[in-house]
């Protein structure tokens, strides 16, 4: 048993008795209230109280005004359940019992009353004191019975039906303890399908909330019912449920509502307005009630995680191929040289080029390719331009004697935060590809740095005057192994740009020169 006195295995449901209780005693108040007015108003001109008026008058009043107690106790004092539910049925039997003695007896219907408060005490209380209430009323009624037949010489007959009331007290009792016992066993099924239910939709709603996909709920007006954040991000809007699906993307509602009551599901393509390239899947949904389901998945990232694992797969290759390639390569290099040198047969010297040539190219290859695997080893510290620049132009014109004239640098002196290995191979790579395409011109390749929009960032631009980059083919320059020179390898400027992001730095082609147009964000401040 608690400590309120409900029984323990049903602890937990404390406000389902305490409230069932209530009512109880609110059906008594009714009761009391009910049996005074008939006797104030009518009464000898109906049945209850033809013996004895006065005693069911007063019998009556006094159970009004326990009742009316009981309820103040119950509202002020929720406690000791079943005292407070044990002392109103005694005085519901004792004022029944007595309002029934001075009304005739049994014959006067009273007792039924006595049938409805023993089920109703076995319903609300659920526990063994059942039997005792039904007990309690049957001693009653045939103590009533009793003196009547000695006090009044009564019929001894009426006995017979007295004691089947008894029975029908036990029967009553019986039956509403197994129909309470069910009753609670199915609340307690309930709560806990509810909290399962509860614990379920919860951890929907966080796997929902979490998903790298894009997930929409929508009804057939085209109203958004649920949506997660990242359904929003991908859309570029912040709404709430209930909005339209064409307030957050037109090109989607549109093709929703072509879609729309196809019982098959569909998968496509769309396009958004910002251009990002959406897998949209559109799931028809008869659970949710005529409601859609829409799935949005970003292209791009799916594209670059496949890019990822093929760099990935292509990095474990290569690093556990490169000693064994740059051997024979080394091997091959040095026999051409010593062909060459030793053999003055211009076949064989032009063959020995070639040889010597295409080893220097699979070089460069395998060195390229190594440069993918550098990107998680970046170190950024802080770099003075100016200071930097001086040493890479001088070893730039080593390479290229022709750079100390056509390369024009800007006075602005900045510091940035970036790998200087990094920033030395980003910056080789692009000024390689500028001095290759633009023209022999003084100045033809500008080198300069900027102050960036954003607040504690600087620019670096690398400029030529070539004949710039075709407009189909701006997509693609970043694409490992795209390129348009014959002797390339294609993996220049990716391996550049991935240099720049690991240094938190970021690498753009602009389209706002006649020639080619590279812009290098970085982290860092223009120097005073």
């Amino acid at each position: 048993m608690s400590e309120k006195g409900i029984p323990a295995a049903d602890a937990g449901a404390d406000d389902s008795f305490w409230r069932s209780l209530r009512f109880f005693t609110i059906y008594r108040l009714s009761i009391a209230a009910l049996f005074l007015v008939a006797a104030l108003a009518f009464g000898d001109t109906i049945s209850l109280g033809t013996q004895d008026a006065r005693l069911f008058g007063r019998v009556a009043a006094v159970y009004l005004l326990l009742a009316v107690g009981f309820l103040v106790v119950l509202l002020r004092r929720p406690r000791r359940f079943n005292l407070q539910l044990s002392a109103q049925v005694a005085v519901d039997v004792a004022a029944l019992t007595l309002m029934m003695f001075a009304s005739g007896g049994q014959k006067s219907g009273i007792a039924m009353l006595l049938l409805v408060v023993v089920a109703g005490a076995a319903l609300v209380g659920q526990g063994r004191m059942t039997l005792f209430y039904a007990a309690l009323a049957s001693v009653a009624m045939l103590l009533e019975e009793s003196w009547r037949a000695l006090a009044l010489e009564a019929d001894p007959a009426d006995f017979v039906r007295t004691g089947i009331i008894c029975i029908a007290f036990f029967a009553t009792a019986i039956i509403a303890r197994l129909l309470a016992r069910r009753v609670v066993a199915n609340e307690t099924l309930a709560r806990e399908r509810g909290r399962e239910l509860d614990d379920q939709l919860r951890i929907s709603e966080r796997i929902i909330r979490d998903m790298e996909d894009g997930v929409l709920v929508v009804d057939g007006d085209g109203r958004v019912r649920l949506l997660n954040p990242r359904a929003e991000a991908l859309l570029g809007v912040k709404v709430a449920a209930g909005t339209e699906l064409a307030a957050m993307s037109r090109a989607l509602a549109n093709r929703y509502r072509i879609w729309n009551g196809q019982p098959l599901e569909m998968v496509e393509m769309l396009r958004q307005e910002d251009g990002r390239l959406l897998r949209v899947r559109y799931v028809p949904s008869t659970e949710l009630g005529g409601r859609a389901l829409i799935y949005l998945e970003d292209m791009e990232r799916v594209q670059l995680q496949a890019q990822q694992l093929k760099l990935a797969a292509l990095g474990r290759l290569t690093a556990n191929m490169a000693h064994e390639i740059r051997n024979p390569l080394a091997a091959i290099s040095h026999a051409a040289e010593l062909l060459a040198e030793e053999d003055r047969d211009p076949l064989h010297t032009r063959l020995a080029r070639i040889i010597h040539d295409n080893t220097g190219r699979l070089n460069r290859l395998v060195t390229e390719v190594l440069e993918l695997g550098r990107r998680d080893r970046a170190q950024p510290e802080l770099l003075r331009w100016q200071a930097f620049l001086s040493g890479f132009l001088e070893e730039l014109a080593l390479h290229d004697a022709s750079a100390g004239r056509r390369v024009e640098v800007g006075q602005l002196d900045v510091e940035l935060r970036f790998d200087r290995g990094h920033l030395y191979r980003v910056l080789w790579n692009l000024m390689g590809n500028a001095l290759r395409h633009a023209s022999d011109a003084d100045r033809a390749v500008r080198l300069e740095a900027r102050p960036a929009p954003a607040s504690g960032r600087v620019e670096l631009h690398v400029i030529d005057d070539g004949p710039g980059v075709d407009e189909a083919q701006r997509n693609q320059v970043f694409e490992p192994f795209f390129t348009t020179h014959g002797a390339g390898t294609g993996l220049g400027l990716y391996i550049a740009r991935e240099l720049c992001e690991a240094s938190g730095a970021s690498l753009e082609l602009l389209d706002d020169a006649p020639g080619a147009h590279f812009r290098i964000s970085a982290e860092g401040l223009v120097c005073q």
